[in-house]
């Protein structure tokens, strides 16, 4: 009634509409018009009652939380984000912060405070307290802390009514953010790829992730799709009769039971809260959810309310852990049901139960759950004894007792905190009576198909994305086999590949020669020259073809969306993974020992993005060779410009493959005609600083690279490529000149250092070249161990072979623990020793580099201070066990600390002359 006489009174003085003018209404007046017509509802009778309700609100609060957004994003500074998004290459940029472990000071800090602690898998991203400087004669500013979901009971009467049931005032500068809207604010701000990003890390933090947008600005809500594609968890699969096993697979694609939690009017239990208890085993608290006893819970939310968000329990085969005995997904519908009616309606439609929380039933809210009647989904009311109507309750308890098909089993009561064990029991009862019985299971990607029958948006849906995913599936369905696909369709990998790198070695090695035979130069020149005029007789297959107009296209997106769909899409169809326990796949290794062959795989290599790349590479190598002996004129080369296409790739973020994980050799031409491509492309900004890390496999070395730096090596799978790759970090134009340098390259040796212990055979040879070449390219190496002494005999041998040539980069030596996360690590007076090999394997590596002092310890060899903090402790990365385990906070300070230690050795110049990219073209072909 309230609003109406509003209206009319606006209407008179010439307004057409009431959302037109709604700013003009005082802040009093909008406050007292919303609570009256709430009131109001419940007295409202007739058949159109629910429609002019909801279309005064509608029209008012769209206006207001439009007003809401748009203030939010500039009290962020994210308001320039909503053009031009903000991207993940922004993010990831090298600049003064990177070097600083900087507390938030204004609203504006906290968005790029949450990326970079995100990055670095903090488990306190979320915190959005900021340190302000306080003036002298300032008074320290009371902060009211007011339940979210409590309920005031007053009289509308009452002059006070309109300030308790109010709208929250929006953050001030000296007024913390609640994390949710930060989130929020921030995903709508993030382009696709971001937003991905963001989503990943925040799954290995082990927080919800958002899967319902919220976004009144534009009027709809985005279903989160494409920003979780990329999560892939490892679970314990047990049937029911049978072996049980490790399970491997997207969270997007794997199916399970899903339970809601919502919240109807106000509850002064909290469902957070209520699922970090379901989720946590025994007394190991998990703040998956964000909630009101957490730092800045209680912050008014003032964009995030319909945000759903959604997490998993997954079973690690241990008895003492498990929960359940399967993979089962929570939501949990921030904000009344009442006000995100579409939300509900998506929840409802996907669970197997949802669990309503509320102190009051009343007529509104007893009509919109009549209108579920048709629904199979089980429904439980969570109430609490001292709130709320308990006549009126009760009331409407039994007239929907028969409509929703619920008996009063269905209805609990949680008296907060005094029976809070009993009651999670309870829930857990539940769910595990729901998973017994036959009961829906739906997967992300089914969940994103009943949005849209509602009229959610769909990231996915996008042109560009669609676009790329048809083309990714045109190459796929036509692998059925991938040995037989790499056969078949990668002609020009394989054993015409491995024979002339075979070839090109063996006339490497004889330019060394003191006095090498000219007639056999001229044979290997000979059967090289054959090798690749079969190579160049060839075409590209049609799968090729394909990729290669996907990488083309002239939108930068959908060559991203191209790349990552096939990195998916291969995954699907590639050779089945290795099952090994979650705790295990850190520490895998390939066995040792013996002659093997060099083309022998460390273990089985997937169907990779990077094997169509290799064959693009192959094309152009035999292209460049006969051109180089005149065998071919250079107006009719056809691949000459496919180095441009892999430089614009690594510009975007993609890993490139530095070294050939098939031949465990260098594609000398490829990779020089990439770099000088990327020279051309970077102009004026190509200094380099090179940083790579090598060690055994198993060590955790990608992971602390993308850990650091936000990176994409592969991780955590006993069958990654075991090529080394190559990653670009571009340094913030500001911060180039004091870093001295405007790019730095990332190389992962991967698992091309096999850690042998003995010092023969030609697997050895190789693996001592490698890490020669790769420690030679480099600046900054890390060196990743796993234990105090295994540091592997081919890294010993390029320490010596390096030596010689006086080129010795930075060292820094990282012991990972990779098993226990409360183990210390070496105490001051142990690193020396750290770094000291065994007697024997440093005379053998002496005596087979012919050198007479090798008998120094490596600290001595390496140029390292023990004292200096060249050693490094990182404590293990899991918190708990794996699935369910979160990345220890510790893991992240200790990252952080090394990186700002590599930041401020180049910057001090500790790290060898730097250097562009020509003279790193030259290094190459020398090394």
């Amino acid at each position: 009634n309230y609003f109406l006489r509003i209206e009319v009174e606006l209407l008179g003085k010439g307004h057409s509409d009431l959302g037109e003018v709604a700013p003009e209404i005082k802040a009093s007046e909008r406050r007292t018009a919303v609570a009256i017509a709430d009131l109001e509802w419940r007295e409202m009778e007739g058949d159109d009652c629910e429609f002019r309700y909801g279309a005064l609100m509608s029209s008012f609060l769209s206006t207001v939380e439009r007003s809401r957004l748009q203030e939010m994003l500039s009290l962020l500074g994210l308001e320039t984000y909503q053009v031009q998004k903000l991207s993940l290459q922004d993010s990831l940029q090298i600049s003064f912060d990177s070097m600083k472990n900087w507390a938030p000071q204004v609203p504006k800090d906290l968005p790029w405070n949450f990326l970079r602690k995100l990055q670095a898998l903090n488990a306190d991203a979320r915190n959005t307290t900021m340190v302000l400087d306080v003036l002298p004669d300032a008074r320290p500013v009371e902060k009211e802390s007011q339940m979210e979901e409590e309920i005031i009971y007053w009289d509308p009467a009452d002059d006070l009514a309109a300030d308790i049931y109010s709208f929250s005032e929006l953050p001030t500068p000296d007024t913390p953010v609640n994390p949710l809207d930060l989130l929020c604010a921030l995903l709508i701000s993030s382009d696709s790829f971001l937003q991905q990003e963001i989503v990943l890390k925040m799954a290995l933090c082990q927080f919800a992730l958002p899967l319902v947008l919220p976004d009144s600005e534009n009027h709809y809500h985005t279903f989160l799709l494409w920003a979780m594609r990329g999560i892939v968890r490892t679970w314990w699969s047990q049937p029911p009769r049978g072996v049980g096993s490790f399970r491997e697979d997207s969270v997007v694609l794997s199916r399970a039971p899903a339970f809601a939690f919502v919240r109807m009017d106000v509850s002064s239990n909290s469902k957070s809260q209520l699922l970090n208890a379901v989720l946590s085993p025994g007394h190991r608290q998990r703040d998956c959810f964000w909630h009101r006893d957490l730092n800045l819970g209680t912050n008014a939310r003032e964009i995030s309310d319909g945000l759903v968000e959604i997490s998993w329990f997954f079973p690690s085969g241990r008895e003492d852990l498990d929960i359940f005995p399967e993979p089962v997904t929570f939501l949990n519908l921030r904000g009344d049901i009442g006000s995100h009616w579409l939300q509900f309606k998506l929840l409802t439609e996907i669970s197997s139960a949802v669990f309503i929380l509320t102190d009051n039933i009343s007529k509104k809210e007893y009509k919109l759950l009549y209108s579920m009647k048709e629904s199979t989904t089980k429904y439980y009311f969570i109430l609490s004894p001292y709130r709320g109507k308990r006549n009126t309750n009760l009331r409407f308890l039994n007239k929907l007792i028969p409509v929703l098909k619920i008996d009063h089993s269905h209805v609990l009561v949680k008296v907060s905190s005094t029976d809070s064990d009993s009651f999670v029991k309870r829930i857990r009862a539940i769910v595990g009576n729901v998973l017994r019985a036959p009961c829906r299971r739906v997967s992300v990607e089914d969940m994103a198909h009943a949005a849209r029958k509602l009229g959610l948006k769909v990231d996915e849906d996008c042109e560009e994305c669609q676009k790329a995913k048809d083309r990714m599936e045109r190459i796929t369905r036509k692998i059925k086999d991938s040995d037989a696909y790499r056969r078949d369709e990668l002609r020009l990998q394989g054993d015409p590949w491995r024979k002339a790198a075979q070839v090109e070695k063996e006339f490497c090695q004889l330019q060394w020669a003191v006095d090498p035979p000219e007639k056999h130069r001229a044979e290997l020149r000979r059967r090289l020259l054959e090798l690749r005029m079969q190579q160049n007789s060839h075409d590209p297959s049609s799968g090729v073809q394909e990729f290669i107009l996907g990488i083309s296209s002239p939108s930068l997106s959908e060559k991203q969306y191209f790349l990552r769909w096939m990195e998916w899409g291969l995954a699907r169809v590639a050779q089945p993974r290795l099952r090994q326990p979650p705790e295990t796949l850190l520490t895998l290794r390939p066995k040792h020992g013996g002659t093997t062959d060099l083309g022998e795989p460390l273990w089985p290599e997937p169907l990779g993005v990077e094997h169509f790349l290799r064959e693009m590479g192959q094309f152009y190598e035999a292209e460049s060779c006969l051109v180089e002996a005149g065998r071919l004129p250079a107006g009719q080369r056809r691949f000459a410009h496919f180095p441009g296409l892999a430089s614009e790739l690594l510009l975007t973020g993609l890993p490139l493959e530095l070294i050939d994980g098939s031949t465990l050799s260098m594609p000398i031409r490829w990779v020089t005609g990439l770099l000088k491509e990327l020279h051309v492309r970077l102009e004026r900004r190509s200094r380099l600083v090179v940083l790579s890390t090598i060690g055994v496999p198993g060590t955790g070395k990608s992971t602390l690279l993308n850990t650091m730096f936000g990176l994409r090596f592969a991780t955590g799978k006993s069958c990654s490529p075991r090529g080394a790759f190559m990653q670009l970090i571009t340094v913030a134009e500001g911060f180039s000149q004091d870093l001295g340098c405007d790019h730095i390259l990332v190389i992962d040796s991967g698992g091309l250092i096999g850690g042998a212990l003995t010092s023969a055979g030609d697997r050895f040879e190789l693996e001592a070249s490698l890490a020669t070449l790769l420690m030679g390219l480099s600046n900054v190496t890390v060196i990743s161990l796993a234990e105090t002494k295994d540091i592997p005999a081919a890294i010993l041998h390029a320490f010596l072979r390096l030596e010689k040539t006086g080129h010795m980069p930075n060292y820094q030596f990282v012991y990972q623990n990779l098993h226990d996360v409360s183990v210390p690590g070496p105490r001051p007076r142990d690193k020396r020793q750290l770094l000291d090999p065994p007697g024997d394997l440093s005379r053998a590596a002496a005596q087979m580099e012919k050198q007479s002092d090798g008998f120094r310890a490596l600290a001595g060899l390496a140029f390292c201070d023990p004292e200096k903090q060249h050693i490094w402790h990182i404590p293990g990365l899991w918190h708990g066990a794996p699935p369910m385990a979160a990345v220890s906070l510790a893991y992240s300070e200790a990252i952080f600390e090394l990186k700002r230690c590599l930041l401020e050795n180049i910057r001090n110049g500790l790290s060898n002359q730097n250097k562009n990219i020509q003279q790193l073209i030259e290094l190459v072909r020398r090394l």
